[in-house]
């Protein structure tokens, strides 16, 4: 089983890539180095709580995220909860066409 620091290396890489951010980019828009991120995604290094605001803030994540350990359960998770957004927004925009149509 993978310690916490392998776990928040792993996703934030991760997150970073499914953003398509360089090292260089996420460094930048955290506030730190590029070399301070690459020795956080090797292990090498662990960040402040400061600098955990910061990356999952350029992320678009909760702090709380970085260090969510990867499952089948809670990818399966999300995946529903990206459906019924989407069939909710489309439900949504469905609605309002039909009220344009009964007014036009």
């Amino acid at each position: 089983m993978a310690n916490i620091r392998e776990i928040l290396a792993s996703n934030i890489k991760e997150y970073r890539r499914s953003c398509g951010f360089s090292q260089d980019k996420l460094a930048e828009s955290a506030g730190i180095s590029s070399q301070y991120l690459a020795t956080v995604e090797t292990c090498r290094k662990f960040p402040t709580p400061e600098v955990l605001d910061r990356l999952a803030e350029a992320l678009g994540l909760e702090t709380h995220e970085l260090f969510t350990f990867a499952t089948p359960q809670n990818e399966l998770k999300k995946l529903r909860q990206d459906i019924i957004g989407e069939v909710v927004q489309a439900i949504k925009q469905s609605f309002a066409e039909e009220r344009k149509n009964m007014v036009t």
